[in-house]
């Protein structure tokens, strides 16, 4: 082989390696219920705390579970616990949140506390 050919030898496997690293893995798809229950707590969160500039969520660490029950007269279809970063100028420590669901996914509640 000469140094020609070993040149691109080399050059091809650092290529295809380049290109196997660059491939993406694939996410979890967004649930909308977490989306809505992340939007409503950062819109609540930054009417008693406008420093909150995003409620961080990892939808593989919540538990959603399936509900039917009631708070008082209000079916609860769904709920949704885990842990969120709330984000003020940095990222702090992780907060315990739960979601209530209602009918069409209407977000009843959003709870967040300090861990």
């Amino acid at each position: 082989m000469t140094s020609i050919q070993a040149f691109r030898a080399g050059l091809f496997a650092l290529a295809m390696t380049g290109a196997a690293q660059a491939q993406e893995v694939p996410r979890t798809p967004p649930n909308a219920e977490l989306e809505a229950c992340k939007t409503t707590g950062l819109l609540a969160l930054k009417e008693r705390s406008p420093a909150v500039t995003d409620v961080l969520i990892d939808p593989d660490a919540v538990t959603i579970a399936k509900a039917d029950t009631k708070v008082e007269d209000t079916p609860v279809k769904g709920v949704i616990m885990g842990e969120a970063y709330l984000e003020k100028n940095r990222t702090e420590k992780p907060h315990r949140f739960v979601c209530l669901i209602g009918e069409k996914g209407k977000v009843l509640l959003t709870f967040f506390t300090q861990q």
